[in-house]
């Protein structure tokens, strides 16, 4: 079963993380994550499975994340007025998301991939 991968075409970092899957040979349905945004259910989905913060789902060195002054807001806001944030823009959200449904990874760390979508282990 192909991996869903939400990446913003133009980021050098979807970039590295898309030549690493195409490099290992990994199937993927690419998801434009500025025209297709993840719900709030959807995100809510991926940041239970991840074991992550929430906070690590933001994007953190985004125009529009300082804009909204987001960095002082997080640490007091309620996690479902959080998700809503999100969702409402997909130039917030960190990239990439990787899933296969199951796990999921954000950002691209190349030991990361290698631990959890390295098939060839």
């Amino acid at each position: 079963m192909p991996l869903d991968v939400y990446l913003y075409p133009r980021c050098g970092t979807c970039r590295k993380a898309k030549k690493w899957l195409d490099d290992h040979g990994v199937d993927y349905n690419e998801i434009h994550i500025i025209e297709e945004p993840p719900s709030k259910d959807k995100l809510n989905d991926l940041y239970e499975k991840s074991g992550l913060e929430l906070k690590k789902f933001f994007n953190t060195s985004g125009k529009k994340y300082r804009e909204l002054g987001l960095k002082d807001k997080i640490k007091e806001t309620p996690e479902e007025e959080l998700l809503e944030i999100l969702s409402s823009d997909g130039m917030l959200i960190k990239r990439p998301i990787v899933t296969d449904g199951e796990k999921v990874t954000v950002g691209f760390k190349e030991e990361t991939f290698d631990e959890v979508w390295n098939k060839e282990k």
